[in-house]
């Protein structure tokens, strides 16, 4: 009985005595969630086959079978044909097995020169190397949108924060810029990853290597990763490009849980800066007057999500000693969740940015609510000879004043201006205060003023977009 049960379960089962209950095998198969790794495996599993038979490893008529073979599987998995059995553990062993029912020994022979564990760290790099150039997609696809809305807005007034109180006026395409250019490092550091993210490890079977005449560059070649790993036990071991990529990822979140509070708060009828189409928002169950931003606020909710997965990731492997452990089974639910995450995200995003409805009128007047241009005229007054702690000084008891007049420093006449200031008591004539000092108190005067690379003035905000676009391709 112990012999016949052996031909029928697990691969490895000849070494034991007894079956593996039914709690374990429930608790310690992944078929249920590695098995959107099979089109991978499929492709890894071809690669090994074709350079298995050119180094004489196996016959010719066995690569042809194995492709066959491999060809069938492939279409019942995408037909949703294919019965995936928890009996079987993961993908690996469902595909083989199957291959072994459709072509007989040449599917047994195509694990030759391999293991497990070099076939799985293959797969997620052909995975996360595939997610990985969606991403970057997905991210030029956010990126064109901030640009698009950012140009057609370049002149648009608003206030710009510090401590969330306002601090100067920028325009809401510079605003809008600030994310383009953090996305563009994203960007980068995906660009980044995906170096690491493509080297081979197949060929380094279990641990070890293996005694068979491989060829791993050939392999690398088929695959089109751009070199083997060099260490065979690191090779199936670590999952640092896993780690790499959660992290970049964290910090794509980041960067949209930020845009996304200010989404939120634009929105707010406190600020009533922006609208966003229907379509990304929600209603209210009891309340019907209510229009919700549901994405923004789920987006910066699923950001802990992801980096939670992160945590997850480095704390799995902190503490494993070389070579290969069960552990690194589990590094694939909060991998597959965190592109899920982040494609989802970067996808919605991109059409709901695009569609963002501006109150220009709402926002130059929160911006007039502030004193944006006082630093203006600190600077103008320095350009007249003072030094920049008095002109602060002096501007500050404007200020003052004009708390006390509920006006703004823009309102302010000649004469008013010259009385708010004070100047004699700091030593300065009242001279110094003219029409052509004025006129830096308004909004479009101090857009205007900033005009060098990367400042808020209208033109330097569409040339930040045109060239965006031109470096990009967008």
């Amino acid at each position: 009985m112990s012999n016949q049960w052996s031909k029928k379960q697990e691969a490895w089962s000849a070494r034991f005595n007894e079956p593996m209950s039914e709690l374990v095998k429930r608790y310690t198969a992944s078929v249920f969630f590695d098995k959107r790794l099979a089109e991978f495996d499929i492709q890894g599993s071809l690669a090994h086959a074709t350079m298995l038979a050119e180094a004489g490893v196996i016959a010719d008529t066995d690569l042809q079978a194995i492709q066959t073979g491999m060809n069938q599987i492939l279409g019942e998995i995408k037909a949703g044909e294919f019965e995936w059995q928890l009996d079987l553990e993961d993908v690996h062993l469902n595909i083989e097995r199957r291959l072994t029912q459709l072509v007989g020994d040449a599917g047994k022979r195509l694990h030759t020169g391999r293991s497990r564990n070099d076939q799985v760290a293959t797969d997620i790099r052909l995975f996360l190397r595939h997610e990985t150039d969606r991403i970057q997609d997905l991210l030029k696809n956010l990126i064109k949108a901030l640009v698009t809305v950012a140009e057609r807005n370049h002149a648009t007034v608003m206030p710009g924060f510090t401590h969330l109180q306002v601090a100067q006026p920028v325009t809401f395409g510079h605003h809008l810029m600030a994310y383009a250019e953090m996305f563009e490092r994203d960007l980068e550091r995906m660009q980044d990853c995906r170096k690491r993210i493509n080297r081979l490890p197949l060929g380094a079977a279990a641990l070890a290597g293996t005694t068979f005449p491989i060829n791993r560059n050939r392999t690398a070649e088929l695959l089109e990763f751009d070199a083997p790993t060099r260490n065979s036990l690191d090779s199936v071991s670590d999952r640092d490009f896993a780690i790499e990529f959660c992290s970049a990822s964290s910090i794509l979140m980041m960067h949209v849980s930020r845009l996304s509070e200010e989404l939120i708060i634009w929105m707010s009828q406190r600020y009533a800066f922006i609208d966003l189409p229907d379509r990304f928002c929600t209603g209210s169950s009891i309340m019907p007057q209510k229009k919700n931003p549901d994405v923004p606020e789920l987006a910066r909710g699923k950001t802990g999500r992801v980096f939670g997965h992160l945590m997850g990731l480095l704390t799995l492997m902190k503490g494993q000693p070389l070579a290969y452990n069960k552990d690194n089974q589990e590094d694939k639910e909060p991998l597959f969740d965190t592109v899920d995450t982040v494609v989802d995200t970067l996808t919605i995003f991109a059409e709901m940015v695009e569609g963002i409805q501006v109150k220009a009128e709402n926002m130059r007047a929160a911006t007039l609510e502030g004193y944006a241009t006082a630093t203006d005229l600190a600077d103008a007054l320095v350009k007249r000879g003072m030094p920049f702690r008095d002109a602060h000084e002096a501007v500050a008891r404007a200020v003052r004043y004009c708390d006390v007049q509920q006006c703004g420093l823009e309102q302010l006449t000649v004469a008013q201006l010259q009385d708010a200031l004070k100047l004699a008591e700091l030593g300065y004539s009242d001279e110094l205060v003219n029409d052509e000092l004025c006129a830096v108190l308004t909004l479009e005067g101090s857009l205007q003023a900033r005009n060098h690379i990367g400042g808020t003035n209208p033109e330097q905000v569409k040339a930040a977009a045109a060239e965006t676009r031109k470096r990009l391709g967008l």
